[in-house]
């Protein structure tokens, strides 16, 4: 069985950093694209990055340029750098066509990780 978790988080006033990891654990082989949503209190959730298994990222637009987004074959991990109020919400780790050596998983999510910024 394969599962994401994740680690980091946390309190950080305006301005501040914090990192976040995400492992999957399992007999992995290997993972197409890992990547991080989140969720504001009220809010959908929604995309903030991913990394294809080449390397290739992506960001959304209120991001860019203060997250950086990185990952090896099973880990991927987000610094988040001049954080804003409005980053704070719970972040997930997705993770997307992991191969095992018994079966394909289509989409996975870890259990989620709180960031909150203070201004």
């Amino acid at each position: 069985q394969v599962e994401l978790v994740e680690t980091g988080g946390g309190l950080v006033q305006a301005g501040g950093s914090l990192s976040l990891s995400c492992q999957a654990s399992g007999n992995i082989l290997g993972i197409k694209d890992m990547g991080w949503y989140r969720q504001a209190p009220g809010k959908e959730r929604e995309f903030v990055a991913k990394v294809q298994q080449g390397g290739i990222a992506t960001y959304a637009d209120s991001v860019k340029g203060r997250f950086t987004i990185s990952r090896d074959t099973i880990t991927v991990s987000l610094q988040m750098n001049f954080l804003r109020p409005g980053d704070t919400a719970t972040y997930y780790c997705r993770a997307e066509n992991i191969a095992t050596m018994s079966f394909m998983y289509a989409e996975l999510w870890g259990q989620g990780t709180v960031v909150t910024v203070s201004s």
